[in-house]
């Protein structure tokens, strides 16, 4: 009897000690601030002829819970592409920090698969992605595909955080995730603390025209 009651008294302590846990973590999560850009159209249509395209929210998108001190730690850092002459704008644009959807703030690479990758300079654990591709007008971009990697050749813990590819046009393998319509929003991709040090981005033209497009990305992440 006295044996049980210990046994029991210890089944609560480890309870109580493992929900205080839970709520000190749950309490130092705060949402990450995302500067947004004004919107160029209103509303998300939705009769775009588009496979697996998800439906609109219909309202603002809820606040992101990260661990405190989460920040862009792609601002300013250095990209590469498969397309090292674009057709139009500079791939510095990928992480300057300018979301606007006008003329002059976006890097316009060519046909077929390509891709931009970001040097984080350091591991980082990455709790969230936002890619804003082009949203000056309503686009769903193909084959949208987002690795982290430890480095630049991704040979080394390739991990694969978003993949569209309903069909493995890109060769990098069958995805299950949704085609999307660009808003001002962004994407925003729960990367769930994964680490690395390098970004990869893929897409595979838009349903407008084969070209491939980059406005802003950024990376919320933490040492």
């Amino acid at each position: 009897m006295v044996r049980n009651i210990k046994k029991n008294s210890w089944i609560f302590l480890l309870i109580f000690i493992f929900s205080a846990a839970t709520m000190f973590a749950q309490n130092d999560l705060v949402p990450i601030k995302i500067e947004l850009p004004s919107p160029m159209f209103v509303g998300t249509p939705t009769n775009l002829s588009v496979p697996n395209l998800e439906k609109p929210l219909g309202k603002p998108r809820p606040p992101f819970l990260a661990p405190k001190g989460t920040k862009n730690v792609a601002l300013g850092k250095k990209v590469s592409s498969t397309d090292e002459f674009p057709i139009i704008g500079e791939l510095t644009m990928v992480t300057d920090g300018e979301k606007n959807a006008d003329d002059g703030y976006f890097v316009e690479l060519g046909p077929f698969t390509q891709s931009v990758t970001i040097d984080l300079e350091k591991e980082y654990n990455i709790y969230a992605l936002v890619v804003w591709h082009f949203h000056k007008q309503a686009r769903v971009y193909f084959d949208v595909i987002i690795q982290t990697a430890d480095d630049a050749e991704f040979t080394k813990n390739v991990k694969t955080i978003f993949n569209n590819d309903i069909d493995n046009s890109s060769g990098l393998g069958k995805g299950n995730d949704m085609h999307y319509v660009e808003t001002a929003e962004g994407k925003l991709i729960d990367a769930k603390g994964v680490k690395g040090r390098y970004v990869r981005l893929y897409s595979k033209g838009n349903n407008g025209n084969d070209l491939n497009h980059y406005v802003e990305v950024a990376v919320y992440g933490k040492e």
